[in-house]
């Protein structure tokens, strides 16, 4: 039971906490705010969980009628991260990402709203209609990431010894070591569009990637960019673009490489959506570019599908064709994996990621096969694992911490371009 003295009357009212809440949310319904704000703070935590959501459910309510939405969604994001499955509560907050205008936000918890378990017909619709409002106005949005990374093989080498057999005798040779480093990596990029008209947009996207060991030699830098009209309908989207990119590895020059692609989605249903990426790109080397110029053509198709509103799984997959001068660099691969992510109680996300691929080289490469030299087509094949977990009670301006830990091994027909590696990665990435 629940008792308190009301202000301007000298009886006490006594109720029960449910009673409690359903007064509160006729007053709510009625437009008497602040009445019911204060019936709803003056309450005991109960040990109704029920109760307890629907007491804050009520007061993020509140605060969005008000016009308060920072703590609207204050509270709504309290109520997911203990209770990552509720449908309506995601759908709420949506609805208070889009009266911000973030409308990536509105669309990662509209996408997972959908998903949920009893949701009427009506509001199925609404969800429709809201996410094609929310791909209308894709204005503009910006991405950072950044964070640390053992790696207990950044050469990627295999190690061991080599031998020879010739006609001299026989001759052997210590391969490269497996060495270890840490990583810092960075990651900033964003992207804009132009409105066109209603379905028409132009799209400029922009990258700027970076991994930074205390052995410089491994330093990674990349820039990228993307330009190209999109168009937009009720249930998906195309864009074409032209694309560039500059490398550099070890600080030295890599390669260019510039091209065009086309990125299209679609969502079949409330819970299945798929994707597909073809990619033209003219790659062009600062060294060695007499025998690695050359082309790369891409098809990346995905689908994803919700099991609720806070568990999906993606599928992907993908062949990629290298030309170049030479036929020992140019080659076919073959890539598939999947995806399985959820929300969990606690403010916890964790995602599991793993992937396979094949790599077919054209022409023979000259390598050590059963103590000689011979001219050896490479075969490879790499598989790779990954767990991330993030948590999003522990939020400093907008990002969260996230943790991945990756295991990587490549087997090949060619000995010293087999390796296996662990990687730790600690990033800071921005909350949805």
């Amino acid at each position: 039971m629940i008792s308190w003295a009301e202000s301007n009357k000298s009886k006490t009212v006594t109720m029960t906490a449910v009673d409690a809440v359903k007064l509160a949310g006729d007053m709510v319904y009625d437009g008497d705010y602040d009445r019911a704000q204060d019936i709803l703070v003056k309450m005991p935590q109960t040990n109704s969980l029920p109760v307890e959501i629907e007491r804050w459910y009520l007061l993020a309510q509140i605060e969005q009628k008000k016009g308060n939405i920072d703590e609207a969604i204050r509270i709504y994001r309290k109520i997911l991260d203990d209770q990552p499955d509720l449908a309506k509560i995601r759908y709420e907050l949506a609805i208070c990402y889009m009266l911000k205008h973030q409308w990536y936000r509105a669309d990662y918890h509209l996408r997972l709203a959908m998903a949920g378990k009893d949701i009427p017909d009506e509001v199925k619709q609404r969800m429709m209609y809201l996410r094609y409002v929310a791909r209308q106005n894709k204005r503009w949005n910006l991405w950072f990431n950044f964070g640390a990374a053992p790696d207990n093989n950044v050469n990627q080498a295999s190690g061991g010894e080599e031998y020879i057999q010739n006609e001299w005798g026989e001759f052997y040779r210590v391969l490269p070591k497996p060495e270890k480093a840490i990583g810092y990596n960075f990651l900033l990029g964003g992207n804009y569009e132009f409105k066109l008209s209603e379905n028409w947009r132009w799209k400029n996207e922009g990258n700027i990637y970076t991994n930074v060991y205390n052995k410089h030699k491994f330093d990674d830098l990349y820039l990228s960019g993307a330009t190209g009209p999109r168009y937009i309908w009720e249930k998906g989207d195309v864009w074409l673009a032209g694309i560039i990119g500059r490398r550099w590895y070890g600080w030295d020059r890599y390669n260019w490489s510039y091209g065009g692609k086309i990125d299209t989605h679609y969502d079949w249903s409330r819970k299945i959506s798929s994707g597909l990426s073809l990619r033209f790109m003219n790659n062009i080397y600062d060294e060695y570019g007499e025998y690695m110029n050359g082309q790369t053509y891409s098809v990346m198709p995905h689908v994803s599908y919700s099991f609720d509103a806070s568990k999906y799984i993606i599928l992907f997959g993908g062949v990629d064709r290298d030309t170049a001068k030479s036929d020992m660099y140019a080659n076919w691969r073959y890539n598939i994996g999947t995806g399985f992510g959820a929300e969990i109680p606690w403010g916890f996300g964790v995602y599991f990621e793993p992937s396979f691929s094949w790599t077919n080289y054209d022409g023979p490469r000259w390598a050590v096969k059963d103590y000689h030299f011979a001219q050896i087509k490479e075969h490879d094949f790499m598989q790779r694992y990954a767990v991330s977990l993030s948590n999003n009670k522990i939020d400093i301006w907008g990002f969260v911490p996230t943790v991945t830990v990756s295991y990587t091994r490549r087997d090949s027909n060619i000995h010293e371009r087999e390796y296996e590696k662990w990687t730790t990665e600690f990033t800071m990435r921005q909350r949805f």
